[in-house]
């Protein structure tokens, strides 16, 4: 498969913050086939690449003591070619700053931002890392998707902050839905959240991975310690459960129709 179509405002990097990378490694690298190597302790550490047959697909980072609060969880990263701008335009349209564009030496530049609508998500600039090298293949990135409770001003805010040229795919009161592009063509989607989320549970990006079988998925998840949180059930795009790895990061899983 060619690499993933990368451009500025498209998603192009994930990663998950963990409480225990040791184990996150085992259970991901079960799942998805995905092998790892640790980048250098005192320049990055200790962060994890995850690869799928030779090529980058995902990052791990374990927790740090400061980050003891926050729950383990998959982040979406978008491309932009200017952190720095990217971060103005974030705070001049109702979003936050939550880190500073941070330089990775050689790699290029990351940030971490939260939306209007109170999700966070992050960005990347690219050097010498230029994203995930393939995407839509069992046991690599498939689909991203953001849950928001403020549809609109996430629609909006992306936007103006990202440059996203949007589509929306449906408007019926039950079910909103825009995406960034159209057709086969879009790489990411906002769905209006406001009429499912519990009132504790805040808008947040989910990540699907592509599996060659949902069910098979599901089930090799549970025996290694996992949980499944939703279906699988099938959906016009493919059969799609939602899972927790043993340390509650939550992401979602993609199987074809034709599967």
């Amino acid at each position: 498969m060619p690499s993933p179509d990368i451009k500025p405002g498209s998603p192009c990097w994930i990663d998950l913050i963990t409480s225990d990378a040791a184990k996150a490694r085992e259970f991901y690298g079960g799942l998805f086939g995905w092998q790892f190597q640790s980048g250098d302790q005192e320049l990055y550490g200790g962060y994890t690449t995850a690869s799928r047959n030779g090529k980058m697909v995902a990052g791990i980072m374990q927790k740090q003591e400061d980050q003891a609060g926050f729950p383990d969880m998959w982040s979406t990263y978008l491309c932009t070619d200017d952190a720095a701008a990217t971060a103005a335009l974030v705070a001049a349209n109702g979003g936050q700053v939550y880190m500073e564009p941070m330089d990775v030496p050689a790699q290029g530049v990351m940030a971490m931002f939260g939306d209007p609508s109170g999700a966070s998500v992050g960005a990347w600039q690219r050097r010498e890392m230029r994203g995930y090298e393939i995407a839509g293949e069992p046991g690599t990135p498939a689909w991203h998707e953001l849950h928001a409770k403020d549809y609109q001003g996430a629609v909006t805010f992306y936007e103006k902050v990202f440059g996203w040229q949007t589509s929306v795919m449906s408007d019926a009161p039950e079910f909103r839905y825009t995406t960034l592009g159209s057709g086969e063509t879009a790489q990411a989607g906002i769905m209006d959240a406001s009429g499912y989320l519990p009132n504790e549970v805040p808008s947040h990006w989910q990540v699907y991975f592509a599996v060659e079988d949902t069910d098979a998925a599901v089930e090799g998840a549970l025996t290694m310690g996992g949980s499944l949180l939703d279906g699988p059930a099938d959906s016009d795009f493919g059969r799609v459960a939602q899972l927790a790895d043993p340390m509650g990061g939550v992401f979602k899983v993609i199987s074809s129709p034709s599967a």
